[in-house]
């Protein structure tokens, strides 16, 4: 990322992080002092190292990452600019992530995690990866796993209604939903958070939560809706804040913690991150 109010275009520098969506709960959920660990690819590269290191720095453990000598570490260029628009520009076509399958599944079900987090966004990245996220979800009780669904639907990486689809055929098996107030009517069919967490539990989904950014969320405490409002006292940069959320929600229910209590501590995640820059929260020492 160049410095704030700066375009990639016109900058003299950059500054190089790490992030992504399993990514950044992985870190919020060491960050509240859970165990934690990423499965993905990186290429045999000064960026795959540098991200390993990121990982470790951020209490992630890294065991599960595997090196992909053929295939380069995907990056992207971020921009936060003075007009507030944000824009972001990839360069994964063909990354190591990209290459995930099935056997990445495997290997972080046979860690016998207590919850396993899946994307839509990784689904998105291509066949092999959509294959992994399937894999994941369908072994998660298997393994004792809780199986946690992050529809994360991103329309710059393509056919949504594919990734939607996939979402919508595990939710009679995930244990957690939580999705976007904008998701809910791909997944849900429908925009009202109230009907969404009704029609997610009808679904079969163990529980859910609807995040409205800025407007909070919403939770079932029985069958009362809970608005739980959001935390931030000032925006800096929202990027990675959904991802904090759901990290800090998922913590809280590891623990035992109820939904309302839950969703207030996640979204006290989500508003260190809106109050900073970068996707990651303060790293654990």
């Amino acid at each position: 990322m160049p410095e704030r109010g700066t375009s990639i275009e016109d900058t003299g520098s950059l500054t190089l992080g790490a992030a992504g969506a399993e990514f950044n709960v992985c870190a919020t959920v060491a960050r509240l002092g859970l165990r934690s660990a990423l499965v993905s690819r990186l290429g045999a590269d000064p960026l795959g190292r540098r991200v390993r290191r990121i990982l470790r720095e951020q209490g992630v453990d890294d065991a599960l990452m595997a090196d992909e000598p053929g295939a380069p570490t995907g990056f992207f260029l971020r921009e936060a600019l003075a007009d507030g628009q944000r824009r972001a520009y990839y360069y994964r076509h063909g990354s190591a992530a990209s290459t995930m399958d099935i056997t990445d599944a495997e290997r972080g079900l046979a860690a016998r995690p207590s919850a396993i987090v899946v994307s839509g966004l990784t689904a998105a990245l291509g066949t092999g990866p959509r294959e992994c996220v399937r894999a994941a979800a369908a072994g998660a009780a298997a393994a004792g796993a809780l199986l946690v669904v992050d529809p994360n639907l991103r329309p710059a990486l393509g056919d949504l209604d594919l990734v939607a689809s996939l979402v919508r055929s595990l939710l009679d098996r995930t244990d957690l939903l939580v999705l976007g107030l904008d998701e809910a009517p791909a997944i849900l069919g429908t925009d009202d958070p109230g009907e969404a967490l009704t029609a997610a539990r009808a679904a079969g989904c163990g529980q859910a939560v609807v995040k409205g950014g800025a407007d909070g969320a919403w939770v079932l405490d029985g069958d009362r809706v809970v608005h739980v409002p959001a935390r931030a006292r000032e925006v800096v940069d929202p990027v990675g804040a959904g991802d904090a959320f759901l990290g800090g929600f998922l913590a809280a229910t590891l623990r035992g913690e109820d939904s309302v209590a839950a969703a207030e501590l996640a979204s006290t995640e989500a508003g260190r991150i809106v109050e900073t820059s970068g996707d990651l929260p303060t790293p654990c020492r």
